[in-house]
């Protein structure tokens, strides 16, 4: 029987695009977040999101991290619109 020559930790190519969406959720919202211009807030928003990446870190169902995925781009682009409203 033939063994693989990965080491068992390896992402499949899958998994390697979906954590690199997640990666790039994570940087925009955090970007967004620089622009709320109360310290408190950005604060308090910058923990919250740390805290949601982190408490589902160890969520491997592809199905759970697409729908985790598309809620958080739906809480981005409310936060973008909210940001746009405060600056107009």
């Amino acid at each position: 029987m033939a063994t693989s020559r990965l080491p068992p930790a390896t992402l499949t190519l899958k998994q390697f695009l979906r954590r690199q969406q997640v990666l790039q959720l994570y940087r925009r919202i955090l970007q967004a977040i620089r622009q709320v211009p109360n310290d408190s807030d950005r604060r308090y928003l910058k923990d919250w999101a740390r805290e949601e990446f982190k408490r589902n870190k160890s969520v491997t169902e592809e199905d759970a991290i697409r729908m985790m995925i598309t809620q958080g781009n739906m809480q981005l682009k409310e936060l973008e619109k909210t940001l746009a409203l405060a600056r107009s």
